[in-house]
């Protein structure tokens, strides 16, 4: 995967998100520019992340939110709308620790049979590093800055509230594991 299925996720990915929710393209942006600085830790799946990077949040379309669910409603919009790689589309699904938050909505055993998680550690990391660090604006940002910023916006007690706390550790180290993998990468 390389500069094709880039440029691919990011006409679908504008197509969807940048007239309907400008906000949230612009995060998808700036995920995506972070996927890019942190894509030599990954070697050949580079451009699966930067693709997973660009798509992650295709979900929130208005026109795709069957569930309400973004990851579930953008992996089975890639999958059936576009036939993605079947990696891409896993990583979309299941990407920032979905499986939690599924389990908030009631869904879990819906996205976990339908869209197995991927087992390679670093790349579903590098996702989750590059999601966590980015601002709603496409900003940089901490994790900590950034999960602070989702409980403030959806509150405690929401489910989105109550998935961010129960992630927040599985983010933290998903983030830290991606910076020590970047602190060791030759200058």
């Amino acid at each position: 995967m390389g500069d094709l299925i880039d440029e691919w996720a990011t006409q679908v990915a504008e197509a969807e998100l940048s007239s309907a929710l400008p906000r949230r393209w612009a995060h998808t942006q700036g995920v995506a520019e972070r996927a890019a600085e942190v894509s030599q830790v990954l070697g050949r799946d580079f451009g699966l992340l930067i693709a997973s990077a660009t798509l992650h949040d295709v979900g929130y379309a208005p026109r795709l939110a069957a569930t309400g669910f973004h990851p579930l409603d953008g992996a089975r919009f890639l999958r059936d709308e576009h036939g993605a790689d079947e990696r891409l589309v896993r990583l979309v699904a299941n990407h920032t620790f979905a499986l939690l938050e599924a389990e908030e909505r009631g869904l879990r055993e819906e996205l976990a049979s339908e869209f197995p998680l991927l087992e390679e550690p670093l790349l579903v990391d590098a996702l989750v590093y590059c999601d966590m660090t980015t601002t709603p604006d496409g900003g940089r940002t901490t994790a900590e800055e950034r999960v602070a910023e989702i409980l403030g916006r959806y509150g405690d007690d929401s489910v989105v509230g109550r998935f961010i706390r129960r992630a927040a550790p599985e983010i933290f180290g998903a983030v830290g594991r991606v910076e020590a993998a970047l602190a060791a990468q030759p200058r």
